[in-house]
């Protein structure tokens, strides 16, 4: 298994963006995440893999929040929609399910859609490629390392 946690440390240093890396228990849900770090759910940028008709895309959210996924079809002008199983985590991002973090390239080569939801904080929390190991910066340091769409496809 590819140790991702480093690659995004290795990007965020090269970048010299300044962060908070923290080791912590294991982590599964959002909310285990969020106690974990001693930080709000709402910071937690979630990020889902998923696969349309043709390809892999990826979501990333406030943790608070979960997925529309009619609004995400409309997005990507598809019907045909669902979720990456734990196989496809494995086999294209080298991640259990709850430790993708919020990067497309050059960490992994999807798009990234973005919601309205991950603007709205300051600062964004993820775990980096492992359940026991989180990443805390800036959102604006964040938004100058990716390419992404902004959208809005989360609902309360």
């Amino acid at each position: 298994m590819t140790d991702i946690y480093k690659k995004v440390l290795q990007y965020l240093n090269e970048q010299k963006v300044q962060y908070k890396y923290l080791e912590h228990g294991p982590a599964k849900t959002c909310e285990e995440s969020a106690l974990m770090r001693n930080e709000p759910i709402e910071i937690g940028g979630k990020t889902i893999l998923l696969k349309s008709k043709e390809k892999f895309h990826l979501f990333v959210l406030s943790a608070a929040l979960s997925v529309d996924s009619k609004r995400v079809r409309k997005i990507l002008k598809d019907q045909k929609l669902r979720f990456a199983n734990q196989n496809e985590l494995m086999e294209r991002c080298q991640v259990e399910k709850g430790a993708l973090p919020p990067f497309g390239a050059p960490i992994y080569p999807f798009d990234l859609y973005l919601d309205d939801s991950i603007l709205t904080n300051d600062r964004i929390a993820f775990n980096a490629g492992d359940i026991t190991k989180s990443v805390i910066l800036k959102t604006d340091d964040y938004l100058k390392l990716v390419i992404y769409k902004q959208v809005s496809f989360s609902k309360n």
